[in-house]
């Protein structure tokens, strides 16, 4: 296998599709949105092309005792109302700075190839600690986007998040606008110790009002759901935890 393969799964017919990237990062929040996005337009979704590289990691994946070979995937979605979208999902990013920026390279020819006029990268940005209002940060490439992204509601902070923003997202942003393209990156505040599929709702939220689409939430509530009783069970454990460490009277008697 070369460094980097592009597979001609099938063509779909979309009309200046916006590329939408999920690949795994702070809180899975850009996987969960993106996969959500695939699974709940399944009618409406064609997969078009699989990119394998040395890159990712030296493993399969296995399905129903069937493996195939590490890749990201890129789905063609024509959903009855909205805008036309090529979605970005896979289980990996790249091990190496330089797989990073050749792996974006090969994603936005793909944008290229399909006329793809927007470009949002999906990601969390870690509080470091547990929230329930959940506020959505974006950074994009050109200035004129900021203004009506802000007018959806995603916030535009001064120096967050902390550190840039790093792997394809990043790129995404960086190369994609030298390339020519209105490219925003979407980032929703989460724990960043646990999968946050609120963070992921609060994303899709905003892209609903920005594509004009309709996407139903269930399947990705159930999982907020069962995410909170982990969390309950986390907190009742530290507090359980605490409560052996404090001193009693006895333990605190002056002996002398």
């Amino acid at each position: 296998m070369d460094d980097l393969e592009i597979d001609a799964v099938a063509e779909a017919d979309v009309e200046e599709p916006v590329l939408i990237e999920g690949l795994p990062g702070v809180g899975h929040v850009g996987t969960l949105a993106a996969e959500h996005l695939v699974e709940e337009l399944d009618a409406e979704t064609t997969l078009v092309r699989r990119l394998y590289s040395r890159e990712f990691p030296p493993q399969v994946s296995v399905e129903e005792g069937v493996a195939e070979l590490t890749c990201a995937k890129l789905h063609a979605i024509s959903p009855e109302a909205g805008r036309d979208m090529l979605v970005l999902t896979g289980d990996h990013q790249a091990q190496s700075n330089a797989g990073h920026y050749a792996l974006t390279e090969a994603f936005l020819d793909v944008a290229e190839e399909f006329d793809v006029s927007e470009i949002y990268a999906l990601g969390g940005v870690p509080t470091g600690e547990l929230i329930e209002e959940y506020d959505v940060i974006g950074a994009v490439s050109d200035a004129d986007l900021r203004e009506e992204l802000e007018e959806l509601g995603v916030e535009f902070r001064e120096d967050e998040p902390a550190g840039g923003i790093v792997g394809v997202s990043g790129l995404l942003l960086g190369l994609g606008g030298r390339r020519g393209f209105d490219a925003a990156c979407l980032m929703g505040e989460t724990s960043g110790y646990l999968v946050d599929p609120k963070s992921a709702r609060a994303i899709l939220e905003l892209l609903e009002d920005r594509l004009d689409l309709e996407v139903g939430y269930d399947s990705l509530d159930e999982r907020a759901e069962e995410m909170e009783e982990v969390i309950g069970k986390i907190q009742e454990m530290e507090q359980q935890q605490q409560s052996m460490e404090l001193p009693s009277d006895d333990d605190l008697r002056y002996i002398g």
